[in-house]
């Protein structure tokens, strides 16, 4: 198994290399962002260890680019131990976090318990109450009715199907359909629910597109629609 090493600190990086190395792994290292991108752009991984303080690209840029790829497990190695980061880090799509300063036997556990685990597969299809979503032929309907999204309506609604039942901050949206990070009061995010609402919700009954004030927005049917 094929995996990739995004860490800054070359003694880190090294270490890390080796000691996966010995237990079996072939391993790539890249020692900064940009390096990082080139080779998750070149190569397929089973896994990825990523820091989050990288010259070049951060973590979580690198982490967003890993996700509109697929589904390859995420392992953020780093000294940042505050807890938004955690959060934050779990919301963009990492699969687990490690803080340094770490034990390798604890690390190589976790690698291994992620890669037992591999990618989840991303469903092909979404039902909720009356709401259905081709993801490969982009279709979606409602009550038998084809409606027409855009690209970026589309991802916003599948984006929300594929978490359905959580809330979801305006700032994970940006991120993920727009490929933004940004802690603003712009509108953009409100106006893209507003207007996919518009099509799948509005004229339709039960509502599934839900506020949940100053927190973000979620997609779920109420229980007698299930």
């Amino acid at each position: 198994m094929r995996l990739l090493v995004v860490e800054d600190e070359a003694k880190t990086a090294n270490f890390l290399a080796k000691g996966l190395g010995e237990s079996g792994f072939a391993v790539d290292v890249a020692l900064n962002g940009l390096d990082g991108r080139y080779f998750i752009e070149q190569q397929a991984y089973d896994l990825i260890i990523l820091d989050v303080m990288l010259p070049g690209l951060n973590g979580w840029q690198l982490l967003q680019l890993i996700r509109q790829r697929g589904a390859t497990p995420v392992l953020f190695l780093t000294a940042k131990d505050a807890i938004e980061d955690r959060v934050r880090g779990l919301e963009l799509g990492a699969d687990d976090y490690l803080l340094k300063p770490f034990a390798f036997a604890e690390l190589l556990a976790r690698v291994r318990t992620l890669l037992r685990r591999g990618p989840m597969r991303e469903a092909e299809s979404y039902s909720i109450a009356d709401l259905e979503i081709d993801v490969l032929r982009r279709r979606v309907s409602r009550g038998g009715q084809r409606i027409a999204l855009t690209n970026k309506e589309f991802a916003l609604l599948h984006l929300l199907a594929s978490r359905q039942g959580e809330v979801l901050s305006r700032t994970l949206i940006a991120s993920q359909v727009w490929n933004l990070n940004f802690d603003s009061d712009t509108n953009m995010v409100e106006v893209a629910v507003r207007r996919l609402r518009s099509k799948v919700d509005d004229p339709y009954m039960p509502k599934l597109i839900h506020t949940v004030r100053g927190v973000g927005y979620q997609l779920e049917a109420p229980d007698d629609a299930r």
